[in-house]
């Protein structure tokens, strides 16, 4: 079994729906276990900035699923909450990017882990830092708490106060 973080985003429709119904969905997939969850933060948009303002939030799961098709059943799950790819970083109802996949780096023309954008995000690294502060990415030798201090995005993060939503394998908000 992998111990695999996910970085979960929504800035269209109902964002706590979309959040909650992938993190089900991920829950029902064969070989995988919900481990934890971060809080739910409010965040400004990075790049396309004329948009409204993403939900995210951190899981970690364990898996034996493979790093690849571990990624096309996110692709699904997005695609099965309306994600459409018309603009890169516009709005989306739903993105679900592999942040960690065990100690490994992985490098194909479909996937990279460590995230490549990872340590130059606030909206990742905050709810990352909250599960796992001290875990040393890979090829970084820095823990994620040292990649929050140094990053130089400086994008507001707020703490979401949710409606009372259940995730898999916790406790209510």
């Amino acid at each position: 079994m992998k111990r695999v973080f996910i970085a979960l985003g929504s800035n269209l429709g109902d964002r706590e729906t979309h959040l909650d119904g992938a993190v089900k969905a991920i829950s029902q997939l064969a070989g995988c276990r919900i481990v934890a969850r971060s809080p739910i933060y409010e965040t400004e948009p990075l790049g396309v900035v004329e948009q409204p303002p993403f939900l995210n939030a951190v899981i970690e799961i364990e898996t034996a699923i493979p790093a690849e098709t571990l990624l096309q059943q996110l692709l699904m799950i997005e695609k099965q909450h309306g994600r459409q790819r018309r603009e890169k970083w516009g709005p989306r109802t739903l993105d679900l990017d592999i942040l960690l996949f065990g100690d490994q780096m992985i490098r194909t023309e479909t996937l990279t882990v460590p995230h490549p954008r990872m340590a130059e995000r606030r909206f990742v690294l905050v709810p990352l830092a909250d599960l796992v502060p001290e875990l040393q990415v890979p090829g970084s030798k820095k823990t994620v708490a040292a990649l929050l201090q140094e990053c130089p995005d400086r994008s507001h993060v707020w703490r979401f106060n949710p409606r009372r939503i259940t995730w898999p394998n916790s406790s209510p908000y």
